[in-house]
Formats: structure tokens, sequence, C-alpha cells
């Protein structure tokens, strides 16, 4: 198992790793961290779908795993 966050997680996956993720997901305006879609949707289905890029997403990914060190 990685010890990385990646975009294909599920938003619930990533709390799991590492629970510091909610602050910065609330940061970028990913609210839905406590919705029922958290468990289906991976990182990259839910930023992208509030209008990131895929360099945003990435640059994100990349905070969620300095927190995670």
């Amino acid at each position: 198992m990685t010890n990385k966050i990646t975009k294909e997680m599920t938003i619930v996956e990533a709390l799991e790793m590492n629970p510091n993720s909610a602050e910065i997901l609330m940061e970028v305006g990913l609210g839905c961290i406590g919705c029922g879609m958290a468990s289906m949707e991976t990182l990259e289905e839910g930023l992208g779908a509030h209008g990131f890029s895929e360099q945003e997403i990435d640059q994100i990914i990349e905070e969620l795993n300095k927190e995670n060190e």
C-alpha cells in the first residue's frame, strides 16, 4: 500500500490516510468531504467538478502529501 495520497484515491481514503487533509480540502472549497459522494468520488473527480485544472489538482495533491509527511 502506498503512503502517498494520489488523485485516484477517494476523498475518504485520503482523509483516512491523513485527517489533516480535511483542512486543506476545505480551504480550496471542496466542502463535500462530509457528503456521501466522498466515499465514491476520487480527489481528481471532486476537484475537477469544482473547476480545478489538472495542474491545480496536482498542486493540491502535492500539498496534501506535504501535510502527510
